[in-house]
């Protein structure tokens, strides 16, 4: 792709993605399609972003294709994000030039962001020690084995440790670009990134890496009607039991669903839809923090505040200031 975009604005937050030899093809893609498209059904593009490698040509993973025309690797400094490589020859030590470009990055404030094997290349590179982290759970007892240092949690999606973000695998690393994209941009312009990738526009990060069951085998199984019900009526206080009478079934029964068909349970997932719709609604203009927390039925702003400020990391107040109207243009934390 052009690696100079004229419609992107000189200070728009600079992605850039580090592909090495044997890097994933998928975990690219997901980059591209959250931080490197043009939105035009936003009015604005949210970030400039650009590929770099450390040779002219990069043969991707087991030889699909071979990468040409991006930018050399010290397009790794200008980064404010720098999405790291990531491959399946987890044993294969990274070149020392990708990981001098980390350490580089992370000196100077940038966030780096890890897809999947991306932390085995950030926990190689000195970053991680001491730090939270994530991998995909087939490589947990290898990763910890070589980097004991590191406080890796195996059966979560993502992990937002501030200036450093990894995700589990392949289809977490579009959980972690949306979160990204919301943390940046709020709720709103996440909702509308994920509607374009026709994806779950929500996933909590603590949500398991895989579920028991994917897809339903008998289809009255679905969460999906009671889901849409209970979207419906976030401003009624609903119970978990609310939820299993609706779907005619014990509370007890309604936990081993959304364990197996969402890997979070009925509160924790009411919980994080009502935050959401609570964070939408600052967005829109809502200043009365008192009628948010009663339309999402999170009760008291007192509620709304400490668990805004527990989920999110910003309190009612911050994320207006951000994210409300009139916030201005987003200059994302480097």
């Amino acid at each position: 792709m052009p690696q100079e975009s004229s419609h992107i604005a000189s200070d728009a937050h600079r992605v850039v993605v580090i592909v090495d030899e044997n890097s994933n093809p998928f975990e690219l893609g997901c980059a591209t399609e959250v931080f490197g498209l043009r939105r035009p059904e936003l009015g604005r593009d949210l970030y400039d972003f650009r590929l770099c490698s450390p040779e002219p040509r990069t043969l991707m993973r087991d030889g699909f294709f071979t990468l040409t025309g991006v930018a050399g690797l010290e397009a790794a400094d200008a980064a404010d994000t720098l999405i790291v490589p990531n491959r399946p020859d987890v044993e294969v030590p990274r070149r020392t030039a990708v990981l001098d470009a980390i350490r580089r990055a992370h000196a100077r404030g940038a966030r780096l962001v890890g897809f999947c094997s991306g932390a085995f290349t950030l926990a190689e590179a000195g970053v991680l020690d001491g730090r939270r982290a994530t991998a995909h759970w087939q490589w947990a007892d290898s990763f910890r084995a070589r980097f004991p240092s590191v406080r890796l949690e195996t059966d979560v999606l993502f992990v937002d440790d501030g200036d450093i973000l990894t995700a589990a695998g392949s289809a977490a690393a579009l959980d972690l670009g949306l979160h990204i994209v919301r943390r940046d941009h709020g709720a709103e312009v996440a909702n509308s990134v994920s509607r374009r990738l026709v994806f779950a526009a929500h996933r909590d990060g603590g949500q398991r890496q895989f579920v028991e069951r994917p897809v339903p085998e008998v289809p009255d199984e679905s969460l999906a009607p009671v889901l849409a019900w209970a979207q419906e009526h976030l401003d009624a206080p609903l119970t978990v039991s609310d939820l299993a009478a609706r779907a005619s079934v014990s509370a007890a029964t309604l936990h081993r669903r959304f364990q197996a068909q969402l890997g979070t349970t009925p509160l924790a997932w009411l919980t994080g839809e009502r935050l959401a719709l609570a964070c939408r609604l600052i967005e829109r203009g809502e200043s009365r923090f008192e009628t948010v927390a009663r339309h999402t039925g999170l009760g008291t702003a007192a509620n709304l505040r400490a668990l805004m400020r527990r989920r999110i990391g910003l309190t009612p107040l911050q994320y207006r200031h951000r994210f409300g109207p009139g916030a201005g243009s987003m200059s994302a934390t480097r």
